[in-house]
């Protein structure tokens, strides 16, 4: 129930610091701005936040999930997507009010998250449906499906 912050000191040895989050952390992401790690807790529905800087957390709230994930910003940090598995949701907040916009019935089991530079849409695996849920951010709304293979899940941007 806790993350590690890794960091070079200037002699080029690794440290790290453990800090204490919610139970389960699982989805992480670093706000674009560098200065927030926000952790999605699967195992009790929370998120922490913790400061790059001081590397402690600053903020805890409920996001409400069932069993959170992966967890991703948008390119111009306004909002956070939570995967659901349990739910089959994707659970979109607003980064500054900490509070829930919007949630999607994305299919079965969703897993991965990927957001491709330029911000327009976010790609969410449904692994339980074998398909990719395409994510307009613009409307927040389902633009189209994607079938896929067996159980998607990662998925990375190649341009």
């Amino acid at each position: 129930n806790s993350i590690g912050l890794l960091e070079r000191g200037a002699g080029g040895e690794w440290t790290q610091k453990l800090i204490p989050v919610g139970a389960g952390p699982e989805g992480l992401d670093l706000s674009p701005d560098g200065r927030a790690l926000w952790s999605a807790h699967s195992r009790d529905g929370g998120i922490s936040i913790v400061d790059t800087a001081s590397g402690k957390v600053t903020h805890t709230f409920d996001a409400k999930t069932q069993r959170s994930n992966r967890l991703k910003f948008t390119p111009d940090g306004k909002h956070v997507l939570v995967s659901d598995l349990t739910s089959g949701e994707l659970v979109v907040l607003d980064a500054a009010k900490r509070a829930e916009v919007k949630r999607l019935k994305v299919g079965r089991t969703p897993t991965g998250i990927l957001v491709p530079p330029g911000g327009r849409e976010a790609f969410v695996a449904a692994s339980g449906d074998n398909q990719i849920a395409v994510i307009d951010l613009g409307t927040l709304s389902i633009a189209r499906t994607l079938a896929t293979g067996n159980n998607p899940d990662g998925m990375a941007w190649v341009p």
